[in-house]
């Protein structure tokens, strides 16, 4: 992993970019941290089908997740942000496209977009978790957060190191990542979007049915696809707490659970 730049932002958070082999990511670490501090765990973060890891909504997601103390990365998807494209991607974008303007079925296109995106970004992710690990002052337990539902479903099933998922459920699921839902075991946060425009309700609620975890919880609020409460990121960070960070039996939510 070789690092590109290092920026101290105006809450002191510490974004530096990197590349590992092909792959490029950005990394954000609490201001509090100083070579010698304990490890902070470690929340993989990406936004909606492969959008750019530079998308203004993931990086103040992130920032705001680095400043509650964890260290957040994002990569960039093959085909997507600066990365290049191959011509079958672009057919297939192309497709999407016109078939929105003429307010066709998308389900089967959407399908060899996203289908293909995951299965080449999970080896890309578990290779970059793997170096991120190796880093002074980033440890575990280690957490996913963001909008490609179905890219942190296969990671949340393929990767043990993953204890906890936060996911979105405005982003297209194909059908693979449905059925491995049932698979899913670690702690859930869901949230919906009640008026999604480009997501129908029912299909999110069976997908939240589906998830095996025993610990799952739906948040749903009203509005369309890119409303969701800013409330719902100090939610998010609330429940990373909970399963990322230690939590001795002194602490006085534990205490009264356990009371």
């Amino acid at each position: 992993m070789q690092f590109t730049s290092s920026t101290r932002l105006d809450d002191g958070v510490l974004e530096r970019e990197f590349t590992l082999g092909e792959i490029p990511g950005t990394l954000w670490t609490p201001g509090s941290w100083t070579p010698g501090s304990a490890s902070v765990p470690l929340v993989l973060m990406a936004h909606n089908n492969g959008l750019p890891k530079a998308d203004p909504r993931l990086v103040a997601r992130a920032r705001y997740t680095a400043a509650r103390g964890y260290a957040v990365a994002t990569i960039d998807a093959a085909g997507c942000g600066d990365r290049p494209r191959s011509a079958a991607d672009e057919q297939v974008r192309a497709d999407l496209r016109r078939a929105v303007r003429a307010g066709e079925p998308v389900d089967e296109i959407m399908e060899s977009l996203v289908g293909p995106l995951v299965d080449n970004a999970v080896p890309e992710w578990r290779t970059t978790l793997d170096a991120l690990l190796e880093l002074p002052g980033v440890g575990g337990p280690v957490g996913y957060s963001g909008g490609w539902a179905a890219l942190g479903i296969r990671l949340a099933v393929a990767e043990p190191r993953i204890a906890a998922a936060g996911l979105f459920a405005g982003g297209y699921v194909p059908r693979a990542q449905r059925e491995e839902a049932r698979q899913l075991t670690v702690p859930l946060l869901f949230l919906l979007q009640w008026d999604d425009e480009g997501n129908p309700r029912q299909r999110a609620l069976q997908l939240f049915e589906a998830f095996g975890s025993k610990e799952k919880t739906l948040h749903a609020n009203p509005g369309g696809h890119t409303g969701t409460p800013w409330f719902e990121l100090e939610d998010g960070c609330r429940f990373l707490d909970r399963h990322l960070k230690q939590r001795g039996p002194s602490h006085p939510v534990a205490a009264r659970a356990g009371s």
